[in-house]
């Protein structure tokens, strides 16, 4: 996945929507800035597969040497995959964030509202 192709949230979440046997399955990571802003990683918390997400609603912790951010889903639905071994290796988030630093996978039920395209997402992060 190329960083142009995702919608975003303004709070840095990333998601890409797929079909899959019939079903929209949504990829949810943090996007590069992101990494970059919280500096170090330490630890992360992430939802377990069959918990559901809420648009718009926390679903998970990213702690830096800085500071602890909450992690906000972009769809409604439920978590189908989880990328466990993330936990254990963090680098991969500043490595390759859009590809093998995706967090976790979704049934989607709908999408957040006010996603942002690469263009406007980019705009805001050059605005900070």
């Amino acid at each position: 996945m190329k960083p142009e192709e995702l919608k975003y949230l303004e709070s840095h979440e990333w998601v890409s929507v797929a079909q899959q046997n019939g079903q929209q399955i949504a990829t949810i990571g943090i996007s590069a800035f992101a990494v970059e802003q919280l500096g170090d990683i330490v630890h992360m918390e992430l939802p377990s597969v069959g918990d559901s997400v809420t648009a718009g609603e926390e679903f998970g912790e990213v702690e830096s040497v800085k500071a602890v951010s909450s992690m906000y889903s972009p769809v409604n639905g439920e978590v189908v995959e989880v990328h466990t071994a993330i936990v254990d290796d963090l680098s991969v988030l500043s490595d390759d964030p859009y590809q093998k630093g995706w967090l976790l996978k979704v049934k989607v039920d709908s999408l957040s509202e006010g996603l942002l395209d690469y263009a406007t997402y980019k705009k805001q992060c050059d605005s900070h």
